[in-house]
């Protein structure tokens, strides 16, 4: 058992004996730690928690109490296939969070950043990849594939479609139902999901500065302008702008996705 003698393991644990257990990591009474997990320096695992399949948990990570880490997909192609999950550095996963490695039909891995927060309930579906300082609000749910960037708020008991892609700095209000694809810095509430403005809160606290946040106020506005197709507003508007900020929009709208947009009201 590839064990550090600085981590603190209670006696009343399962580890495998094929498990690696990094240095200072903590690992509570009555949690299960299966044969190809990885835990990085650091890494502490509260009690009655489940990590298992080839999971890897990246340094000074913590996990609350019945979270369950790795196990099988919900997916009814999965079929045993060797598939990973790998989750960051510093990331808070709370009591109740269920997380799913990836599917060979997916590419094979989920993968979740850095410095992130799942809160009490929330589910990561297999093939998932989630950037770094995301936020998943109690009973959040993504499902299979979905792409979600770095920065990105989704509120509680919201559900995110499968192959969905939500931009950078995205804030997405509790209740919410998204079927397509959010801008980055767009702000999408209601029950049937509807883009109602940009993440302006988000942006201030990002430190952006003013222009910066005219030129994105006017981009949302010619956005939703009349005439020409949603992807042909943003070719125009890439164009138009100079704006880093700007041109992720635009990159994002004409980029590769299997879903549509949620436009402008």
């Amino acid at each position: 058992m590839a064990i550090d003698p600085t981590a603190r393991i209670h006696p009343m644990a399962a580890i495998d004996e094929a498990a690696e257990i990094g240095p200072g990591v903590s690992i509570g009474a009555f949690s299960v730690i299966g044969p190809k997990v990885k835990l990085a320096e650091g890494v502490e695992i509260k009690s009655h928690v489940v990590i298992t399949g080839d999971t890897t948990i990246g340094n000074d990570t913590v996990v609350f109490p019945f979270s369950v880490i790795g196990e099988i997909p919900q997916d009814l192609k999965f079929h045993g296939e060797d598939t990973k999950l790998v989750i960051g550095a510093r990331n808070r996963i709370r009591e109740h969070v269920t997380i799913n490695p990836g599917t060979e039909g997916g590419g094979g891995i989920t993968r979740i950043g850095d410095d992130c927060l799942l809160m009490a309930g929330t589910h990561v579906a297999h093939d998932c990849q989630v950037g770094n300082r995301v936020i998943l609000v109690n009973n959040a749910g993504l499902a299979g594939h979905c792409q979600i960037g770095d920065d990105v708020i989704i509120g509680g008991i919201s559900g995110v479609h499968q192959w969905v892609r939500i931009g950078q700095g995205a804030i997405i209000g509790g209740l919410t139902k998204v079927e397509k694809d959010v801008i980055p810095y767009g702000q999408v509430q209601g029950g049937a999901g509807h883009l109602v403005g940009l993440n302006l809160i988000g942006l201030k606290r990002r430190g952006l500065e003013r222009i910066d946040i005219a030129e994105l106020r006017a981009a949302y506005k010619a956005l939703a302008a009349e005439g020409g197709t949603f992807k042909e507003r943003a070719a125009a508007l890439g164009e138009a702008s100079d704006s880093e900020y700007v041109q992720q929009i635009v990159e994002f709208i004409t980029g590769e996705s299997d879903r549509s947009f949620i436009q402008p009201e």
